[in-house]
């Protein structure tokens, strides 16, 4: 999951969150939830999330919703990523949905911090 945050956060600028949901749904542990501005850039997020997250040794095994980039989907099991097109973040507001669930805290990589994000 910090693969997948990670991965995510190198792509946009728009908050990345890791909500820690096992307590509280029995069809996974965590919730990763970010978006990007554009259907573009939505798509860019998947990418680089699927490939870092194949290079750790993980594979997807359900992706839903890549055709429309509003919110996809990428179910690894033990955590499912969502990635949102910034209006339909607003919409389902899924942080405030999960409330009761407990927001991991993570980093970026260090080179990104010393790179910067671009947007």
């Amino acid at each position: 999951m910090l693969v997948a945050a990670r991965a995510a956060g190198s792509k946009t600028l728009e908050d990345t969150v890791i909500l820690d949901v096992g307590d509280l749904i029995v069809i996974t542990d965590y919730f990763v939830v970010t978006s990007g501005r554009n259907d573009r850039q939505v798509r860019a997020i998947v990418d680089e999330i699927s490939k870092q997250v194949r290079e750790s040794g993980g594979n997807a095994k359900q992706v839903e919703g890549l055709e429309h980039a509003s919110w996809v989907l990428l179910d690894y099991g033990d955590f499912i990523v969502h990635v949102f097109s910034a209006e339909a973040r607003e919409y389902y507001a899924l942080e405030r949905l999960w409330g009761d669930a407990h927001r991991i805290d993570w980093e970026p990589e260090p080179e990104r911090e010393a790179e910067g994000a671009t947007p």
